[in-house]
């Protein structure tokens, strides 16, 4: 059997980063889409992510289909916790095909949202307005990501936000619905002043691989400006492969590129930074599930 070394060589994906000097959690990621794309499987990701210190995932739903692998996964996977939702883009295709089909797909995201203590956030949600471009689909992207908003305060859940050119279309949905108490601005894609007005309301802002990008001068700017407490560090996988491996598939193992990137930005030591992105993933997930806090429960 060929160790894991030489599986992910044989996939053409980027070697183990070296170990991380303390374990942090890929706060939003998408094994099923890694296996789908890349050919790793959920139990390899996993390994790949333990081995450089990469000690918990949260694996996010993007689709019914997604929502209920990430619901099923984390239900039976120590050191997995789930997201469920419709992203707006696919919100978006639903309504052309059948307005029907948009609400039961909701539907079933608010039944996967109440699971159990494995589901952790709806999202990712939001407003896509790259992808979906035309009134209408931005209309029911508003709509929908209103609906998911009232399901997280349902269930009280944290809310996992996609935000692709749409800015102030976010931020106007969540003032008119009210921001549940946990909000993570999945993959941060704005600079200083965004970063402001969503730590007005005590977000979190999750950053990828693209900050380590040559050309992410603003999120570079916005992750100067927000407090330590408020950073999560995130991989998306498989897509945003932080430098050095960037062009390359991404994993939840090369998490550890972009929190030494992080480490190096904000000036402070490997193991310090880690501990804290760590105990802020525990926070704005809520808790209960981890190293930070003792993983007294799921």
């Amino acid at each position: 059997m060929s160790t894991l070394t030489e599986r992910l060589e044989s996939l053409g994906l980027p070697p183990l980063p070296d170990p991380l000097a303390a374990p942090i959690a890929d706060s939003h990621t998408h094994l099923d889409t890694v296996a789908e794309m890349v050919g790793l499987t959920p139990e390899e990701s996993l390994e790949a992510a333990a081995r450089v210190g990469v000690a918990r995932i949260v694996q996010v739903g993007c689709d019914v289909e997604g929502s209920r692998f990430a619901e099923e996964l984390a239900r039976t996977h120590e050191g997995v916790v789930a997201a469920v939702a419709i992203h707006p883009n696919d919100a978006a295709r639903l309504a052309a095909d059948s307005p029907a089909a948009l609400a039961e797909a909701i539907d079933e995201v608010d039944r996967l949202a109440g699971a159990g203590p494995h589901v952790r956030a709806v999202g990712e949600t939001g407003i896509d307005l790259y992808r979906t471009r035309d009134q209408e689909g931005r209309r029911v992207q508003r709509e929908a990501f209103a609906a998911h908003i009232a399901i997280a305060k349902a269930h009280g859940l944290t809310l996992a936000i996609h935000d692709r050119d749409g800015h102030d279309d976010i931020l106007d949905v969540l003032d008119a619905e009210g921001w549940p108490d946990r909000v993570i601005m999945h993959c941060f894609s704005g600079g200083a002043d965004l970063a402001r007005r969503c730590l007005e309301h005590d977000a979190w802002l999750s950053f990828a691989g693209v900050v380590t990008f040559n050309s992410a001068a603003p999120q570079r700017e916005a992750l100067a400006v927000t407090p330590h407490e408020r950073i999560l560090v995130e991989t998306d996988a498989p897509f945003l492969t932080p430098a050095p491996r960037r062009g390359k598939s991404n994993g939840p193992y090369l998490v550890a590129h972009t929190a030494r990137f992080i480490a190096e930005r904000l000036g402070i030591d490997e193991q310090d930074c880690c501990r804290m992105l760590d105990v802020n993933t525990s926070a704005a997930y809520g808790g209960g599930w981890g190293l930070a806090d003792g993983g007294e429960e799921r």
